[in-house]
């Protein structure tokens, strides 16, 4: 009787693993982020605030659900900002989502070496690199990346 159970106990893990392995759908496909716009909120001399404007486009018939987002801001090799914002929204399947995540920086550490790149008038390349945790059970990360270059003679006001 004990081994009849055992072996009941068993069927019913192996039956839960094979059903886990159905939940990776083949038809799954990867969700896009874009970066859609960058707003500056406020400029002093201590510290910098911009709000990230993140578009989630969910291709899929399940809801994306977002927990996390790590991101990291360089102007060339110096990082200006690098935080971790924690979100906890979804988006709906085949549908997407605009995000506002706000970015903070201290621009005033990093004072001497950016008046050196913004002084030497040669294009000053910038990149954004961000991941997205998502999933409340099965956890799968986005990825987000922009690069760019800044001229700095256009950064100069008229």
């Amino acid at each position: 009787m004990r081994a009849l159970a055992r072996l009941f106990v068993l069927g019913l893990l192996l039956s839960g693993l094979a059903g886990c392995a159905s939940w990776g759908d083949s038809d799954w496909r990867q969700p896009e982020v874009h970066l859609v716009k960058v707003e500056k909120v406020r400029m002093n001399l201590h510290q910098q605030e911009f709000v990230l404007h993140l578009r989630v486009v969910n291709p899929n018939d399940e809801r994306l659900f977002i927990r996390t987002l790590a991101y990291t801001l360089q102007l060339d090799d110096l990082v200006l900002a690098q935080d971790e914002a924690s979100l906890w929204r979804s988006v709906g399947g085949h549908a997407r989502r605009t995000f506002k995540i706000t970015a903070r920086t201290n621009l005033w550490q990093h004072l001497k070496p950016l008046a050196k790149l913004l002084r030497s008038k040669q294009p000053l390349q910038y990149h954004l690199q961000g991941e997205l945790a998502t999933g409340l059970i099965i956890h799968q990360d986005l990825h987000l990346t922009r690069s760019g270059e800044i001229i700095p003679g256009d950064l100069k006001p008229e």
